[in-house]
């Protein structure tokens, strides 16, 4: 992804700034236009999904009480019914009734049960089942029980004992087909069934009473119901009931399996659910309702395709239409941009005139706006480089000039070696070896000094170098210096710059000497990755206060950033002595200023000294071992 955005980035900023400016005012425009078209019909989505399942409930509210009103009438007609003694001396009779009891049974009792089913127009039958055969059947409501043996549901009523229970029968079939009835079509109805046991504990049959389910359901069979919505049944043993009218789901190609199998993923719960789910890459939105009385699910559904598809091409036209409206202020853009552009254009062949090495032209943009500014400091910057082409001509002429004598001084260097070799050699012929040895140091510390090819240099060089300034300082204080060096062989090829010791040890020799003999210590460590470098002397030392003005002198570098050449003396004994003193001319703030112009302002040096007693100067550089060797 980082590649990727890198080289988009890469071929953006190959365009021209005109070019540039159209993308970046596209993309400021039509990307918001975008996401908040997206984001404002996504809640559009959302409130209309919202508003659909509160009315699914709303919907599955009202039959839910109409569902309650029939299970009363339902309930009404069987207690009716049960209540009835006529009823149940019948079921109880042990045998056959006589020709004159059957007719009175007939017009009394089964009038009764007739006109109980009639005073209820909803309910469709009430059947009473006889246990005992030798009872005769009563049409309509007598039958024997044999001619129901044989349902999935009778021994479940059995079982049930003189407990309610409900089945819903995917058609009303007539229990006897009478002769001369005409074919009717079979429609779904809804049972209440419940054993009689009269007396007590003495099953004598059942009672039925039967109500279709588009009476029982009006919500669910109302042949007005929107052609985007419909209402369905479902039993215990997952049959789905529908109108046989119905458009929806039929239409959209939802079939009775894929409902199951989305409502067999929903727990059953008293309240009512909505759940949604695609079918053929059609939305449906469901709300379920468990009526546990019946068992059975009410389920509506409704498809959000019709809505979702109106939404969507409602965003899309408004998006076309931004996206047209951009495109036409984009040229409108395109022509404003190359006008106000054209200036820029001129300056940017005038800068690739500068490249190709022209400088003698006129620019002839003027005005004022940044261009304008941008054009002025343009014509500026040519001035100065013609200013600095002349002063370089000039600077490399004093650079050949600079060579010349740099020549001619390295010739009279030589010289003097060869002389300062010549002397040496007439005092070991005339047996003048201290006088041999201190031309021999001489010679050693001006060639040190005088070739200054690098700024680096190895610590044994600056070793060799301080051992030949003490032989020729002995010479004036009679042998009273002498330096020990403790430091490891591996760390005399440590880096450091070129005479930053040597200031070191001068200031040692001159300030620390008393009447007894000097020593000077020189201590190498590797601290991680810095070398310190202790160099102490056994002199006069100093008072606390002198080392603390030092300290802050010597590190006035770090704080100021500018580069002086005063002389810090290490003692007391004169604070303000300078190179005219006899010193090399290199001071100890000098050396702080190059070890951290080179090295980095985390590193320097650092006076410590006990007056009477003792002086030391640390140096911490990086710790660097080099390979080459000094030229």
């Amino acid at each position: 992804m980082r590649n990727m955005m890198n080289r988009i980035l890469f071929r953006i900023e190959q365009l021209s700034l005109q070019r540039r400016l159209m993308i970046m005012y596209v993309l400021i425009m039509l990307l918001p236009s975008i996401f908040i078209s997206v984001y404002i019909f996504n809640g559009l989505y959302g409130n209309y999904l919202s508003d659909a399942e509160r009315k699914n409930e709303h919907t599955l509210e009202l039959e839910r009480m109409n569902i309650v009103n029939n299970i009363a009438s339902m309930e009404r007609v069987v207690q009716l019914a049960k209540r009835d003694h006529e009823v149940l001396d019948y079921l109880s009779r042990t045998s056959e009734p006589t020709v004159g009891e059957l007719i009175e049974i007939d017009n009394e009792t089964v009038t009764n049960l007739v006109r109980i089913q009639f005073s209820n127009p909803n309910i469709e039958h009430i059947h009473i089942f006889t246990k005992d055969d030798v009872l005769y059947e009563l049409w309509p409501v007598f039958f024997h029980e044999r001619r129901i043996r044989k349902e999935p549901w009778h021994q479940k009523v059995l079982a049930n004992g003189e407990q309610e229970y409900w089945v819903i029968h995917p058609e009303d079939r007539e229990i006897i087909r009478r002769l001369g009835s005409e074919e009717t079509v079979k429609k779904p109805k809804i049972s209440l069934v419940r054993s009689i046991y009269y007396p007590q504990n003495n099953y004598v049959g059942m009672i039925q009473a039967d109500m279709l389910l588009e009476k029982f359901f009006p919500g669910a069979f109302n042949p007005l119901q929107d052609e985007q919505s419909q209402m369905a049944v479902i039993d215990r043993d997952g049959h789905l009931y529908l109108p046989s009218n119905a458009k929806m789901p039929a239409d959209t190609g939802l079939t009775k399996e894929a409902i199951m199998e989305q409502l067999g993923r929903q727990e059953p719960a008293e309240a009512i659910h909505s759940f949604k789910f695609d079918y053929g890459g059609v939305p449906f939105l469901a709300s379920a309702l468990f009526i546990e009385r019946i068992d059975a699910y009410l389920l509506q559904i409704v498809s959000l395709e019709p809505v979702y598809r109106d939404l969507n091409n409602t965003r899309n036209t408004i998006i076309a239409a931004n996206i047209l409206l951009i495109v036409l202020l984009s040229v409108v853009t395109h022509f404003i941009n190359a006008l106000i552009l054209k200036k820029l254009h001129i300056l940017s062949d005038s800068m690739k005139k500068v490249r190709k090495g022209e400088f003698d032209f006129e620019l002839s943009v003027r005005g004022g706006g940044e261009v304008g500014e941008l054009a002025h400091h343009f014509r500026k910057m040519l001035g100065k480089i013609n200013g600095l082409i002349a002063e370089a001509v000039n600077k490399q002429a004093a650079s050949k000039e600079a060579e010349l004598t740099s020549l001619k001084n390295q010739i009279d260097s030589h010289f003097l070696y060869n002389t300062l070799e010549n002397i040496k050699m007439l005092a070991e012929m005339e047996n003048q070896p201290v006088i041999s040895d201190a031309l021999t140091s001489l010679g050693g510390l001006m060639r040190y000094n005088l070739r200054w090819t690098s700024e680096y240099v190895r610590l044994r060089d600056e070793l060799n170098h301080i051992h030949n300034y003490i032989a020729i300082m002995n010479m004036r204080f009679e042998e009273k210096a002498v330096i020990h060096a403790d430091i490891e062989p591996a760390y005399l090829d440590q880096e450091l710059l070129k005479m930053s010791l040597q200031p070191i040890v001068e200031n040692a020799v001159k300030h620390g000497m008393k009447n007894e003999e000097l020593e000077i210590s020189i201590v190498a460590r590797v601290d991680g990755g810095t070398m310190r470098i202790e160099i102490t002397d056994n002199g006069k030392g100093m008072p606390e206060e002198a080392v603390r003005r030092i300290n802050d002198r010597i590190s006035a570098f770090t704080e100021s950033g500018e580069l002086g050449q005063e002389v810090i003396p290490l003692t007391a004994m004169d604070e303000s002595a300078s190179a005219s003193s006899g010193g090399s001319g290199i001071g100890l703030r000098n050396v702080q200023q190059r070890i951290q112009m080179f090295f980095g302002a985390e590193y320097g040096l650092l006076v410590e000294s006990q007056e009477g007693s003792y002086t030391r100067v640390t140096m911490r550089i990086p710790y660097f071992i080099m390979t080459g060797r000094m030229s």
